[in-house]
């Protein structure tokens, strides 16, 4: 296959490769960056195991608490993004709670809300029925063994990991401070018995408060209906919550339309109901341009990246080949930053697979393989919510695509599969073969172009390989295994 009929499928216009603006469904300038990130916060609900838009209703009853409160505008506008992006971290602690359980980490993340864990007898009464599922009595021994070793500090520092890291990833997408000072304390607890800190009472910060009661209230909501989250609230009120808190969520409870849209909230793709009433205050929106745009599409490439120490930089690695490949076949700067961000945004998906499955020291199962089929799928959905991200959606979510058709998610001929989508794929083996893997040890450059030239034609693109030989051959690009098997360590050190 020539690289003329390679570009036959090329997604982007001539038009839109001259325009730098082109990669914009608004004009620059014109787009909040609040509907991004209200899209993005989904990919949040996937590795929290929560159902999707549990992070916009969240921000929904957060705003309304806010309101109520008649917080500044300066204080709602942090508390806006704080709530959509409350779960910035969360990928940060999946590996360790999926091994200290021996189970799927997004069930673990998602039961343990239900939970008052500052309860010796629920927190056993969780660990009994969450650890090592299918496992026989001795693996349940063991695994409670170690849990116990870990003890009330390690249960802090998995709360630290996550909330630590959510508050650094907010500075770098350029959020209020306010907003990562929020998502630093939204574990900590009224009476001075939560995470990491335990601080009380009014030296939490004020909105995570807000933030802490609203993600709870939003998970009792969505399982159990108004009645039992009003409860609960309720029950905690001067002991998780913050009384006054408390008192001006219940007063919303005969407010029946209110809480009818927030129970519909996330339901559509520009996020249903996070803009109805204008929650972000107008006059503090921010509005994206070309580089805020690459700093999301780098901040989420962390978090996606930091699920698992196995895959630690692999979508940034993902990007800088591609890219490079794309500037190879002297393709325009525009066109070259959409590769990049489509590189860096490929695996977004991979939150919702358990690193119960991503870390597995063997091969995986057909059930287990079935599940990671799944993430570019994933990958799709979440980016076709996002208006700037939309073009990219088809290409990102095609990286697993063969020209024989046997790939996945779609099963894609050759002639259909997006040139862009052909680099990724490239880009894509050859950074994962050059990695370190639970399975099987890193692999020399020279026995990675030998089992993907032995590819070419029917599973790679054969200009696409060719594009990537001439790169390597002008850069020092270098493998990752030395930063990613330090992730390594750090994990095993802490378990």
């Amino acid at each position: 296959m020539s690289l003329a009929a390679c570009s036959e499928t090329f997604c982007l216009t001539a038009e839109d490769a001259s325009d730098d603006s082109a990669v914009f469904l608004a004009g620059p300038g014109e787009l909040r960056l609040s509907e991004i990130i209200a899209a993005l916060s989904r990919a949040l609900d996937l590795t929290e195991g929560q159902p999707e838009g549990h992070a916009i209703r969240s921000a929904l009853i957060g705003m309304r608490i806010g309101r109520d409160l008649q917080l500044s505008a300066a204080d709602r506008s942090a508390l806006f993004y704080a709530l959509l992006l409350k779960d910035l971290g969360c990928s940060s602690n999946a590996a360790k709670m999926a091994w200290l359980f021996s189970a799927d980490d997004r069930v673990i993340k998602r039961d343990l809300k239900l939970v008052d864990w500052t309860k010796m007898t629920a927190k056993a009464s969780f660990a009994l029925s969450h650890i090592a599922p299918g496992a026989g009595p001795m693996q349940k021994v063991m695994t409670l063994a170690a849990m116990a070793r870990e003890g009330e500090a390690g249960a802090a520092k998995l709360v630290e990991t996550r909330c630590e890291r959510g508050a650094e990833l907010a500075r770098t997408l350029g959020l209020p401070e306010a907003s990562a000072v929020a998502i630093r304390s939204l574990d900590e607890q009224w009476n001075g018995r939560g995470h990491p800190s335990g601080i009380r009472g009014e030296e939490i910060p004020l909105l995570s408060r807000i933030l802490n009661l609203a993600q709870t209230v939003e998970v009792f909501l969505t399982t159990q209906g108004l009645d039992a989250a009003l409860e609960v609230a309720a029950s905690r009120r001067g002991q998780w919550f913050d009384p006054t808190l408390v008192d001006v969520l219940l007063a919303t409870r005969n407010d029946i339309p209110f809480w009818q849209a927030v129970a519909l909230a996330g339901s559509s793709s520009r996020g249903n109901g996070i803009f109805d009433e204008n929650w972000e205050p107008d006059d503090l929106a921010i509005y994206v341009d070309q580089d805020r745009v690459d700093r999301i599409a780098n901040g989420f490439a962390q978090v996606v990246d930091a699920k698992s120490p196995w895959t630690f930089q692999h979508s940034s690695g993902v990007a800088e080949i591609a890219a490079g490949m794309s500037q190879m076949m002297g393709h325009s700067p525009a066109r070259i930053r959409d590769i990049r961000r489509a590189g860096l945004l490929h695996d977004l998906g991979k939150l919702g697979v358990s690193n119960s499955i991503l870390d597995k020291p063997g091969k995986p199962t057909d059930e287990e393989f079935a599940e990671i089929r799944k993430h570019p799928e994933y990958s799709e959905s979440i980016l076709n919510r996002v208006p700037i991200f939309q073009r990219l959606a088809d290409v990102a979510s095609a990286h697993h695509e063969r020209l024989d058709g046997r790939g996945y998610h779609r099963r894609m001929p050759g002639q259909t599969i997006p040139l862009e989508a052909r680099i990724l794929a490239v880009a894509d083996v050859y950074e994962a073969l050059t990695a370190k893997r639970p399975y099987r040890d890193a692999m020399p450059h020279e026995k990675v172009m030998q089992i993907m030239n032995r590819d070419a034609g029917t599973g790679l693109c054969p200009e696409c390989l060719s594009a990537l030989m001439q790169w390597l051959d002008r850069t020092s690009f270098t493998s990752r295994v030395a930063v990613q098997l330090e992730a390594i360590e750090r994990l095993h050190n802490s378990l």
